[in-house]
Formats: structure tokens, C-alpha cells, sequence
């Protein structure tokens, strides 16, 4: 496909998408904030990298100003999230904040500096990824259901109004077994849990997200653009108990 930019690509889901894609040879590049983990995903990979932090503005600037002067960008994947689970009244402007500035400020700026990059593309794609919460109400994620929310409208919006140039799509996973998601899903007995609450029997793991991540970002998904898809066990959608 051409120069792929994975945001995020140190661990978990990004690094699942950039090890399927370079299984096909693409290039990719991965940015992510901790140089360590940065490091050891390029050598296991064979990527370029760049460190950058998507809550702070003129890091990431400087960091997406350096990719954009390497050319077109074919591919986008903003893999970068936080899992914040409290109830409300335990919310601070702080959790806000940041719920809000890593996956929906972030997204949009990073969508912001590289879309000079993405137009000068013949082939563009943007994958975005928000939470099986943003349309499902449950108890103690009204911080990370509204982050997420706001990254739906920035995919609607931006599918629109760079159409038919720069597709763009997100993806909507439930809990996966990703570094992330540890604190909830290494207690195995809440995991099981959960897992009963799919109707597939249970969590989701890196590369069921990487497959249609992968699809997205090729021409077999040429004619897909502003669709938000569950990869989440059927949770969404059905209920196979009660």
C-alpha cells in the first residue's frame, strides 16, 4: 500500500496492526511516548519510529511535522487510548481531560498535521479506534463512553468532509487483552466474568482488531468510508441470556 503511520504501535492493538502489516510488507512507521517499548517493537518489526506524546501539542507537532516531510501517507491508524472506570461522582477534571486529550484531541491533531500527507496519497486510509462504550451504557465509563463518543463524530465528520479523497473509518472494540486493559483483564475471575457477558464466550485479544484494521487500510475496503464497526464478541448487539 505504501508509507502506513501507526500511532500507538508500541503495544497492544498497534502493534498487532503494524505486525500484520508488515507481514505483507508494508511500511510502517511507529509513533508512541515510551522510548523502551518504542525500541523493542521497531527491532522485533523492522520500523521506523518516532517518540512523540499526544497530549502535549508541541511535541507532537514537531513530531508530525517530521513524517509529513517525508511524503505522502497512505495509511493512518490512531491506536493511542486510556481506560478510565469510575463512577461519576469519583470523576475529576482531571480524568476528563485527559480521557479527553489522548483519544479525541489527539486523533483530531494528529489528523490535522498529517492531512497534507494523507491528500497527496492516491490511495488514503484512516482507522480510528473508539469503544463498544460510546453506544452501550454501562456503569462507570461515562468519562471514557463521552471520549470515545467524540472520536464516532470525528469519524463521521472527516469521512465527509474528505471524501472521496481520504477514506476513514473506527473501529469499536469491547475489552481486549492488551497492556491497557491489564488492570481489569488480569484478575481472571472478573475477565471470565465479562466474557460471559459475549456472545462468543470471550475477551477479545490484539489481533481480532488488527484483521479488519488491516482490511481498512487496503483496497479491498476501497469503497468503506465513515463506518464505525463492532469487533466486540456480538456485545453490542446481542443478548443471548435473559
Amino acid at each position: 500500500m505504501g508509507r502506513i503511520i501507526i500511532f500507538g504501535g508500541s503495544g497492544g492493538i498497534g502493534r498487532a496492526v503494524a505486525a500484520r502489516l508488515r507481514a505483507r510488507n508494508e511500511e510502517v512507521v511507529l509513533v508512541a511516548r515510551d522510548a523502551t517499548k518504542l525500541a523493542k517493537a521497531a527491532d522485533d518489526l523492522g520500523c521506523q519510529t518516532h517518540q512523540a506524546d499526544v497530549t502535549d501539542p508541541v511535541n507532537l507537532g514537531t513530531t508530525l511535522a517530521a513524517i509529513a516531510a517525508q511524503g505522502a501517507v497512505d495509511g493512518l491508524v490512531y491506536a493511542v487510548g486510556t481506560i478510565t472506570v469510575k463512577p461519576l461522582g469519583s470523576l475529576t477534571p482531571a480524568d476528563f481531560d485527559r480521557d479527553f486529550a489522548v483519544n479525541a484531541r489527539g486523533a483530531a491533531l494528529v489528523l490535522q498535521g498529517l492531512a497534507g500527507g494523507l491528500r497527496a496519497s492516491d490511495q488514503a486510509a484512516v482507522v480510528l479506534f473508539s469503544s463498544v462504550a460510546a453506544r452501550q451504557g454501562f456503569t462507570g465509563h461515562a468519562s471514557i463512553a463521552m471520549a470515545k463518543a467524540a472520536v464516532e463524530g470525528l469519524t463521521l465528520s472527516l469521512a465527509a468532509e474528505w471524501a472521496p479523497k481520504v477514506r476513514v473509518n473506527c473501529i469499536a472494540p469491547s475489552l481486549t487483552r492488551t497492556p491497557l486493559a491489564a488492570s481489569l483483564t488480569s484478575n481472571e475471575a472478573l475477565a471470565k466474568a465479562v466474557a460471559e457477558m459475549h456472545a462468543l464466550r470471550r475477551l477479545g485479544d490484539p489481533e481480532d482488531m488488527a484483521g479488519l484494521a488491516a482490511f481498512l487500510l487496503s483496497s479491498d475496503a476501497s469503497w468503506i468510508t465513515g463506518q464505525v464497526i463492532g469487533v466486540d464478541g456480538g456485545r453490542s448487539a446481542l443478548r443471548t441470556k435473559g
